[in-house]
């Protein structure tokens, strides 16, 4: 039940705050930035977008990945409210190391991985690919063999060559991405990328994580090399939902049943 009809959309872009906004009638606390929360006898009050002071909610939309944001995702599992994705499942899975070593002890397709403290020297006889950092968009990564010193705590892995594909699922919706990119590094951002079937098998894995974290919405990415063999990369709890125009406008209908819902 709405008890302040309000609700405060975090993260949302213009373009899918005006679509939100067309379709809810009560009142919209909108921060692109994090905002200031406080959580009190269980009611969540967000500082107000213009002006002093807080306002209580009813639910929360959040969309986004920022420097400092752990924090506060933090107070909304406190809160323990209506957050659109779930909280819960953001809070473990904003980390990218502590998320994946959960994603891998869930997975059948999950493959061992090393660990390199900040400073450190590791050498390896075959390829390999290092990943550091909490970003989920394509950066942090590392190609190579031999001896490397890493600059920050990062895991490493074996190159897999294959084909790099996303998983997504929004709600009861799912789509296969094929990632793309002119590198090894590949994602869903070049104009080469874009939708195809479905494997059966990854969508039945990246359902099985989803559930276990407590997700709402998911995007898993694999490799699947020529020989057929298949390998979870990694888990983004807040994947791109901008990049295809089909994927927007499920995740723009499934906001705006949730928070016009009871």
């Amino acid at each position: 039940m709405n008890t302040y009809n309000r609700i405060a959309l975090i993260g949302i872009e213009p373009e899918e705050y005006e679509v939100i906004r067309a379709h809810y009638t009560g009142h919209i606390i909108w921060h692109l930035a994090i905002p200031k929360i406080v959580v009190k006898d269980e009611v969540l009050f967000i500082e107000k977008a213009n002006g002093v002071g807080m306002l209580p909610v009813d639910k929360v939309v959040y969309y986004g990945i920022y420097d400092d944001d752990f924090d506060f995702i933090s107070g909304l599992a406190i809160w323990n409210g209506p957050c659109y994705p779930n909280a819960k499942g953001m809070l473990d899975c904003r980390f990218k190391i502590p998320c994946l070593i959960k994603a891998l002890s869930l997975s059948q397709f999950s493959a061992p991985r090393g660990f390199v403290s900040a400073g450190a020297t590791v050498t390896t006889t075959q390829d390999t690919v290092a990943k550091w950092g909490n970003w989920h968009c394509g950066e942090n990564k590392h190609r190579f063999t031999g001896a490397w010193e890493s600059e920050y705590t990062a895991t490493i892995e074996p190159y897999f060559e294959g084909e790099a594909v996303r998983i997504m699922i929004i709600g009861n919706k799912h789509w296969q991405i094929q990632l793309e990119g002119p590198t090894w590094l590949k994602s869903i951002h070049p104009e080469t990328a874009g939708f195809m079937q479905v494997d059966a098998d990854l969508l039945a894995d990246t359902l099985h994580i989803k559930k276990a974290l407590q997700m709402d919405m998911i995007g898993n990415d694999y490799i699947v090399t020529k020989e057929g063999k298949k390998y979870l990369l990694e888990v983004n709890h807040i994947p791109n939902i901008t990049r295809f125009e089909t994927v927007r406008t499920v995740y723009l209908e499934t906001v705006i049943d949730w928070i016009t819902s009871s």
